[in-house]
């Protein structure tokens, strides 16, 4: 009697937990800051130099994610977007929750537009925006909103990663 009684215990305390797990991870993005390779980029501008640590998104799954539902961002951090082409790249602040400026690069590693995007509405309600590069482009960064502009930082900066591009 003791061990079916244990047992009954430890099986409830098993489903007790596992509903537990379900619940708490239902919430959790698919994802998340860990699961993107990361890398060092520097940005160049005349002798300015501004390091940043950016997570990488080269997949059309991590792309479309980005930085949504991120509640901050450090400033000397940002997100790469790669790109397998160039091409006029559009981004929207869909259930993003910071201010974000995006810096439009091309395939000689060159900024060649800079936008400020503002917290879209909530989509259900509003109609988003759409930043779309002045130029064509094959990568685009993100980073806290006025970073490039508070570090001197404008069209025709150098963009050097310190990692292998795929």
């Amino acid at each position: 009697m003791i061990s079916a009684r244990r047992t009954t215990a430890h099986a409830v305390v098993i489903v007790v937990s596992s509903v537990f797990l379900i619940g708490v991870t239902a919430h959790v993005p698919a994802q998340t800051a860990s699961t993107l390779r990361r890398g060092m980029l520097v940005l160049v501008q005349d002798k300015v130099r501004v390091t940043l640590n950016v997570e990488i998104a080269d997949t059309p799954e991590t792309r479309e994610v980005g930085l949504m539902n991120r509640p901050s961002l450090p400033d000397d951090a940002g997100m790469l977007f790669v790109f397998e082409s160039t091409s006029h790249w559009a981004f929207w602040m869909k259930d993003t929750l910071i201010p974000l400026s995006v810096g439009f690069i091309d395939d000689q590693w060159k900024i060649v537009d800079i936008q400020d995007m503002r917290v879209g509405p909530n989509p259900q309600t509003g109609r988003l925006d759409i930043y779309e590069a002045a130029r064509p482009s094959r990568y685009a960064l993100e980073v806290n909103q006025g970073l490039f502009a508070r570090r001197g930082i404008s069209v025709g900066a150098k963009v050097i990663p310190a990692f292998k591009v795929k």
